[in-house]
Order: structure tokens, then sequence, then C-alpha cells
């Protein structure tokens, strides 16, 4: 007859403690994948992301005949606020004096709504310089696409104010759309901080597709 005050036989008591015990440890190794697990986002990882090695910069030549110069948005409204697209003006000014020695065609925009009129004096078009008014890809409804090609262009310089904005879209554009795209780092500016030319020429140098059709490099590189 069973009696209910009797202890459980010691191999039940061995087998239901070791039970107990999996259960914990299996518990616990859960708690430690967990914890361990990668972060769900960038935004929580966001603080220990670690920098890149900078992208090269490349020597390049260029023919001015199938080149064009684009100049992005040197306003009084934007580079004229900007120290570090101030700090790059006589840079600009001598290279765009090369340019146009050499022959090569110069194209001018301004963001929506600017006037040719607010260009930088330093840097303003000159005779019959066609000027693209747009947001920060000066490919979306205009007719740069059709300007370029009728002149035979293959290659466009972009350089300009702002670095993530119109140099990042407008180069992307240029390059996707399979011209070569070369980028002076020391002719693109940011609007706050240095971090968004950082990310460009990253973003330029690395992109999918895009990366193979540009070439980041500096004004002293450039060979026409």
């Amino acid at each position: 007859m069973n009696n209910p005050n009797r202890e459980p036989p010691l191999a039940i008591k061995k087998s239901t403690h070791l039970s107990c015990m999996l259960r914990l440890a299996a518990a616990a190794g859960f708690g430690l994948a967990v914890s361990s697990a990668p972060a769900q986002s960038i935004i929580d990882e966001w603080a220990n992301v670690k920098t890149p090695p900078a992208p090269p910069l490349k020597p390049v030549t260029v023919d001015p005949k199938t080149t064009a110069l684009l100049m992005l948005d040197f306003m009084n409204s934007n580079c004229g606020k900007r120290p570090r697209c101030m700090a790059s003006l006589p840079a600009v000014k001598k290279f765009l004096a090369e340019a146009r020695a050499k022959g090569m065609m110069v194209v001018y925009t301004t963001g929506p709504g600017g006037k040719v009129a607010d260009t930088l004096q330093d840097v303003a078009p000159v005779g019959s310089e066609p000027v693209i008014t747009a947001g920060p890809d000066k490919f979306l409804n205009t007719d740069l696409d059709k300007i370029l090609k009728d002149k035979g262009v293959q290659t466009v310089i972009a350089i300009g104010t702002a670095a993530h904005g119109a140099v990042l879209y407008t180069g992307s554009a240029a390059g996707l759309r399979g011209m070569k795209v070369i980028v002076p780092v020391d002719g693109m500016s940011a609007a706050v901080n240095t971090y968004e030319e950082q990310y460009t020429a990253w973003h330029l140098a690395n992109a999918p597709v895009l990366s193979r059709n540009v070439t980041l490099t500096k004004f002293d590189m450039v060979k026409f």
C-alpha cells in the first residue's frame, strides 16, 4: 500500500534535481544569447561605429572637349554663409579659370528660386554659360542631361555646396547615367559640419554601381 508520507526514491530525487539544473542552464544560456545578440538598428550602435579608412585620392586627366565643370550652388545665400565654402573659393576660382582657358564647358546651378545674379561674384558665370535651377539633384526635371549630351559630354567635374546635397545627388545622378564623375574634395563644402563631407566622399567612392564611375581627387591632381 502506498504511503503518502514516504519520501520518493533517491533515483527520482536525482532525476528531478538534474531536470531543474538543465532548465536553469537553458534559461541562463538563453539570457546570454539575448545579451550578446547584435543591436537591432544602426541607431542602437551609433556610438560604437568605427570610421572606415579614407578613400584614396587619385590623379586624373580629362579631355576638355568631352568634360563639363558643374558649379553647384555657389550662391551668396548658402556658400556665402558657410565658412568652408568661402575658404574654398580661391582654389575654385583658379580651377574655373583653368577650365575656361582650356575651352571646357561650364554649367552653373542654383537652388530652387535662386537667381544667377545671386552667384558669388568671384566665381560668377560669364557669357552664355548655362544655369540650371533645381533641388539637390540638378538632373531632376531639368534640361541638364540634354545640355550635356548635346555637347558630347562624357565626364563631369562636380564641385560646390552642399557636399551632402547638390554634390552628392547630382554626382550620383551623373554616375548612374553612365557618365564619369570627378569630385575634387577640396572643391566641395559642408553646410554644417565636416561629417557631411566625410560621408559624401565615402558614399561616392563605395556605392554600388556608382562607385565605378567616380574618381575622388584634388584640384592640383586634375590635368587637362
